[in-house]
């Protein structure tokens, strides 16, 4: 498969304020169905702002049932739903995109395995990524994301090499290369491999530079005012997209500076979602200083009139 063009959200986990913090499905639910009728183009489940690491292989096939039946209720059974397959070895990695595969997920993202971060040179990374796209049922996107994994970077010539695998379909861009996206493009056919941009903040620059979209916590609260950035820009309305864009990235820090446990927060706070149920699974410690839930509000209440609007 091509990976689909667009907006993609990487859903955030609900639980309950239990002391085991199981998965509170009727709120994962009502998220699910906000996120879907947006119009997104498509929903990453167990990416960094889903607590990945927090959960388990079983949570995570319930998750892509669970969005998997809200899509088809919705009229979008074919809805691009990506699950995050990391873990610290290749055998448990593959294993869960066979899962993924069961459960009605689309493609696989997946991250360097990191504990023996002082062993993974080039050579075992590509060598990591080949076999696992060798064995999975599903495409692959690779997740480069250095900060969460002991500063590990896939650079431009591993994903050359990696792009030309039929199975490996993609990159999401967390550590913000925009250069890799230029580089990505001048080597490969979107339809072939494809970057995407692991922040909204950047998804115009990244989209000048021939990638084909965003991967976007922010998309968890104002999906629409996403989906109007990433239409302008397509559209040839370029000043009106760096307009927006410049709105965008302003939220776009707020969600970043505050955390996971900052972003789900605020989403819980303005969409009306119980405020118990927005704690990330522990040690993650609770969004508690009110300095700080002040700074956040005010820092992405400035797309508020824009997604009403929408």
């Amino acid at each position: 498969m091509a990976f689909p063009d667009g907006v993609h959200v990487p859903s955030l986990t609900f639980f309950r304020n239990d002391t085991r913090q199981e998965i509170d499905w009727e709120l994962q639910e009502k998220h699910f169905e906000f996120l879907i009728s947006s119009g997104l183009h498509g929903v990453v489940i167990a990416g960094t702002n889903g607590e990945a690491a927090t959960l388990t292989s079983h949570e995570k096939t319930q998750l892509v049932q669970t969005a998997r039946n809200v899509a088809r209720r919705l009229d979008r059974a074919k809805l691009p739903i990506v699950l995050g397959c990391s873990a610290g070895c290749t055998r448990d990695v593959i294993d869960q995109t066979v899962e993924a595969k069961v459960a009605g997920a689309d493609a696989a993202l997946v991250l360097v395995p990191s504990y023996f971060h002082f062993a993974m040179d080039s050579a075992a990374i590509t060598a990591f990524f080949e076999e696992v796209a060798d064995s999975s049922p599903i495409p692959i996107i690779i997740y480069n994301f250095p900060g969460v994994v002991a500063g590990l970077d896939v650079n431009s010539e591993m994903l050359e090499i990696l792009g030309r695998h039929k199975n490996i379909v993609g990159v999401k861009l967390t550590c913000g290369g925009i250069a890799k996206v230029s580089r990505v493009a001048a080597v490969f056919d979107t339809s072939e491999f494809c970057a995407l941009a692991g922040q909204s903040d950047w998804l115009v620059p990244a989209l000048a530079a021939g990638g084909t979209g965003c991967i976007t916590g922010v998309a968890n609260l104002f999906p629409k005012t996403c989906i109007e950035l990433y239409n302008l820009y397509r559209l040839g309305k370029r000043d009106e997209a760096q307009a927006l864009q410049k709105q965008v990235a302003v939220a776009e820090w707020g969600f970043g500076k505050s955390g996971i446990n900052g972003t789900k927060w605020v989403v819980a706070k303005k969409l009306g979602y119980p405020e118990s149920s927005a704690n990330c699974r522990r040690p993650y410690p609770k969004f508690e200083a009110d300095e700080k839930k002040i700074w956040v509000l005010n820092q992405v209440s400035g797309l508020d009139p824009i997604e009403q609007s929408l």
